[in-house]
């Protein structure tokens, strides 16, 4: 059974950053989460999960968090075997 660790960049809709971080945080129970600005003003959040690869995929994880309320788009910043 291998864990696999997925850091995902989520750009939220503006203005709503602390918002759509708390709901992140509430639903999903990510085990990191934190802001960054990446350029004159502008901030994601970016949401690191683990878990098992046999249970569940990066794919369901990120189309849970594009159903969350605030954002506005999403990549896979980092992806990586544990």
């Amino acid at each position: 059974m291998s864990r696999v660790s997925v850091i995902f960049k989520v750009y939220p809709k503006e203005g709503a950053i602390d918002e759509t971080a708390n709901r992140i945080k509430e639903q999903l129970k990510p085990v990191a989460i934190q802001s960054e600005e990446v350029a004159f003003g502008i901030k994601v959040i970016k949401a690191r999960f683990v878990f098992d690869n046999e249970k569940t995929n990066s794919s369901s994880i990120e189309n849970q968090i594009r159903k969350i309320d605030g954002v506005s788009e999403i990549e896979v910043e980092e992806e990586s075997l544990i």
